[in-house]
């Protein structure tokens, strides 16, 4: 065997079991994802549940990759923050300015992206229905109606540069506003309560829409669970609605 043959062989031999090794490690980074005090919930629905409009890949990565990704990071941040780690993700938010500065990014990037995630899964479903009662009555006093809501959500969506959110806000007296933001930040670090929104992020409509993401925002719109979201209306009169 030439010596060129020889060392390619090896170096091939070296080569798969660098990729075997950093396999296994993923493996087990994320089969064994930190403990902390922060848990990813499972999803209320089948993956497929919400095809055509998101398709059933999207979820599962977005879901057990992209969101367990924060938490994990959120868990490792806070690991040595005994005080933080026992506060709730709602009052940590509204109190980003008083989190110790060296995990005060990784709080906001990963508590910011568990806290939209939570929500973004609890206000879809596959039978959406149509807002109603007081809910419906707020999005015409507040927000013009539904459809001059979708367009102006859409809109606000669409604007996004790069990553983020488009979201609806309300107050305890029930007002309604909308607003977007830039990457995983949320209202909820502004003190306000947030009733439901959409995640622009690329990683939730690329599989399906690759860069027409006006097209997902429009499919989106499908898929809202309005039950849940009217629960969510409720919940704010009350003071109880979270993330």
């Amino acid at each position: 065997m030439s010596f060129h043959r020889r060392q390619f062989l090896v170096g091939g031999a070296v080569a798969a079991a660098a990729l075997l090794g950093s396999r296994a490690a993923f493996a087990q980074t994320t089969s064994s994802p930190p403990a902390g005090p922060f848990k990813l919930d499972p999803l209320p629905y089948a993956n497929d549940a919400l095809a055509p409009h998101i398709d059933a890949r999207t979820m599962e990565i977005h879901h057990d990759r992209h969101h367990q990704a924060y938490v994990n990071n959120l868990n490792a941040a806070v690991k040595d923050h005994g005080q933080v780690a026992q506060m709730s993700l709602k009052d940590i938010l509204a109190k980003l300015g008083e989190m110790p500065e060296a995990i005060r990014t990784a709080v906001r990037n990963n508590g910011g992206g568990h806290a939209n995630h939570t929500m973004f899964w609890q206000v879809m479903g596959p039978n959406g229905g149509a807002p109603s009662g007081a809910l419906a009555e707020a999005i015409q006093r507040d927000l013009g109606g539904l459809d001059k809501l979708k367009s102006d959500f859409n809109g606000a969506g669409a604007r996004v540069f790069g990553s983020g959110w488009v979201f609806v806000t309300v107050t305890r007296d029930g007002k309604l506003a909308l607003e977007s933001r830039p990457n995983q930040d949320t209202p909820l670090m502004d003190g306000k309560m947030v009733l439901f929104g959409n995640d622009v992020w690329e990683h939730a409509y690329y599989l399906t829409y690759q860069n027409r993401r006006p097209d997902y925002l429009a499919a989106w719109w499908n898929v809202v669970n309005w039950g849940k979201v009217g629960e969510r209306y409720a919940a704010a009169a009350a003071g109880t609605l979270t993330l």
